[in-house]
């Protein structure tokens, strides 16, 4: 992708890899390096940093790709609410991997438990190193799109650390984004 856009309103972000929370004055220049799961990386002066989908119109977004979306989002209502929290889960990329949560292999665990109030959803996932500030981010982000699901009654995603991540944990499909295949 690797558009060059200047921001046409401040906006917070999120820096990579550190996890910290920034603002980004309007008129500052960014490169858009990836558009995944509905977030923004971009490049700035200072380093990499995540936008949320909330900020797209700052970044000059096309409002039909918030369409599309959508439409997406409509076609699921057949699915099974397991697969619809599947699917959320497959939004969330690393900001730095263009390959989602799921397909690198860092969900391990995804249970679904029927409670008075809806469904209860734990997860349990790890990141591809231990020191990544970007951890509590990701996770937060895993937890909030499930939350989106109307039939959800709380979520809970918890970074564990045993297994340990590695590269054969990357499904095919990831691994074929990756260039690995």
């Amino acid at each position: 992708m690797h558009e060059e856009v200047s921001l046409t309103r401040e906006v917070d972000a999120i820096q990579i890899p550190s996890g910290d929370t920034i603002t980004l004055p309007a008129g500052t220049p960014v490169v858009i390096t990836q558009t995944l799961g509905g977030t923004y990386t971009v490049a700035t002066s200072a380093g990499l940093a995540r936008i949320s989908s909330n900020d797209t119109d700052a970044l000059g977004v096309d409002p039909e790709e918030k369409a599309a979306k959508q439409e997406e989002e409509n076609r699921l209502k057949d699915a099974t609410l397991e697969e619809q929290v599947w699917h959320q889960m497959k939004q969330v990329f690393d900001p730095e991997i263009p390959v989602d949560i799921v397909n690198l292999g860092l969900v391990y665990d995804c249970k679904l438990t029927e409670v008075d109030e809806g469904t209860d959803v734990d997860v349990k996932m790890t990141l591809t190193a231990p020191g990544c500030g970007m951890g509590p981010v990701i996770a937060a982000d895993a937890q909030a799109r499930i939350m989106s699901l109307s039939e959800i009654n709380d979520a809970r995603v918890e970074l564990v650390w045993d297994p340990a991540w590695n590269q054969d944990m990357i499904s095919e499909e990831g691994k074929m984004k990756l260039g690995m295949v």
